[in-house]
């Protein structure tokens, strides 16, 4: 099976897709616009951008959003057809506070396919033509064309080699670079800290998974409760007239 060329309906059909889809689809529609309120202030990053390249990672857009990020998570399923054979992922997400997904990656590897491939997730709102680019660390760029895009985001594949892997395991940072709508460069990054502990380890259970996706749902809709009450007792604050003297 080609996995650079998965369609919708295929992806549907799996339990592999249905236990899976928070790190890996789950990016829900986000304004893009939150990221053009800081762009690059540096000759280099505005020239990257009038030419449709993504930012290097020493651009400001490093620094635009700050993350939360779910642990590295692996586990191993195999489809509802006796036929199906098993399919294993090793992925990680990056959610600003009220939960919404800005950026996924995921390892999957089919059962007997030799090819892997690492997936990259962003969502709606990035300028298509130009794909995405992923930097490990400091090895040179990498760059893929969107594959297929969901209502709730678009994906571009990237084959996982063996010296890719060997990156990945030893590496800092996953840096996955984008143009958004108003063709400022995007610059996201995953830390690769646990990744080779996960990717080598034995399977996390899936209902372990789903209750610890679960938790963190629940903690970042806490932050975002939280945030908003201080924002309204701000704006509060701020529209009390002030007392005579």
């Amino acid at each position: 099976m080609n996995f650079r060329l998965l369609t919708a309906s295929a992806l549907l059909r799996g339990r592999a897709f249905a236990l899976f889809a928070a790190v890996t689809l789950v990016a829900v529609p986000f304004v893009s616009d939150a990221f053009a309120q800081h762009p690059p202030a540096s000759s280099k990053g505005k020239a990257e951008a009038a030419k449709g390249a993504p930012a290097t990672p020493s651009a400001p857009a490093d620094q635009q959003v700050q993350l939360i990020y779910a642990p590295w998570t692996k586990f191993c399923l195999k489809g509802q057809d006796a036929k199906a054979k098993q399919i294993c992922f090793t992925g990680k997400d990056g959610r600003i506070e009220s939960g919404q997904v800005v950026i996924a990656a995921v390892i999957i590897e089919p059962e007997g396919e030799p090819k892997k491939i690492l997936r990259v997730t962003l969502p709606l709102g990035m300028q298509l033509v130009h794909g995405t680019r992923i930097i490990i660390d400091s090895n040179p760029p990498q760059q893929s064309p969107y594959v297929i895009c969901f209502t709730n985001g678009c994906m571009s594949d990237y084959e996982l080699t063996a010296d890719m892997l060997a990156h990945l395991k030893k590496g800092q940072n996953l840096i996955v670079q984008a143009i958004n709508s108003n063709g400022a460069p995007l610059t996201l990054p995953l830390p690769l800290a646990e990744f080779a502990k996960a990717y080598d380890g034995p399977p996390t259970d899936p209902k372990a998974f789903e209750e610890s996706n679960k938790k963190l749902q629940e903690e970042l809709q806490k932050r975002a409760a939280e945030a908003r009450a201080k924002l309204e007792a701000t704006q509060r604050n701020a529209g009390a007239p002030t007392a005579k003297q």
